[in-house]
């Protein structure tokens, strides 16, 4: 789990292929992205404006807060 600004975001714990969001502090969590073109996450580190993901099918990164990732080449 990362800390964005007021965000906290996390791999669903239920679903590994999702990436959640909550705007309360984890009180609740709403789903960011949905995909299982990226593979199931596995672990997220921030890093600059970026997060990286590491996936079952490689390393991904953001640069949206996790809507939207591209593959790491």
């Amino acid at each position: 789990m990362i800390n964005r600004g007021k965000e906290m975001i996390r791999i669903s714990p239920k679903q590994p292929n999702k990436i959640e969001y909550s705007t309360n502090g984890g009180r609740s969590w709403n789903t960011r992205s949905s995909s299982s073109s990226y593979g199931d996450f596995s672990d997220l580190t921030e890093n600059g404006k970026e997060i990286l993901g590491t996936t079952s099918k490689g390393l991904y990164y953001s640069t949206n807060d996790g809507r939207s990732w591209n593959k790491r080449s």
